[in-house]
């Protein structure tokens, strides 16, 4: 089981290999100006989503049999793109993405 940083919720999901297990800090299909108004569809253009690294996988396992680093830690932020490899799974009541490091195109600082 994988704990997170910033808690002491723990998961059930443990990543294998160079897999990532991303909380989505953005809502899909809708954007909040300053003021609180809602406004529906206005993120449908975008190509990427943020979050929060939960758990991660060992690393990828390079063609001589040593293991790669992740480049990505729990608790990091990130911009991630969804792509074919991408898995959404229920745990404790939330959806949470379980998908490959390379999907994941920036930690935000």
């Amino acid at each position: 089981m994988a704990k997170t940083k910033d808690s002491n919720k723990t998961h059930t999901i443990v990543p294998l290999g160079d897999r990532v297990l991303i909380q989505p800090l953005d809502i899909k299909g809708e954007a909040t100006t300053a003021s609180g108004f809602i406004l529906p569809g206005k993120d449908a253009g975008e190509k990427h989503e943020k979050g929060k690294i939960l758990s991660t996988g060992p690393g990828r396992l390079a063609t001589d049999g040593k293991r790669l680093a992740m480049e990505v830690s729990v608790g990091d932020t990130i911009l991630f793109k969804r792509g074919y490899d991408t898995e959404v799974v229920t745990v404790d009541g939330e959806e949470l993405v379980l998908m490959s490091e390379s999907n994941v195109l920036a930690i935000e600082r």
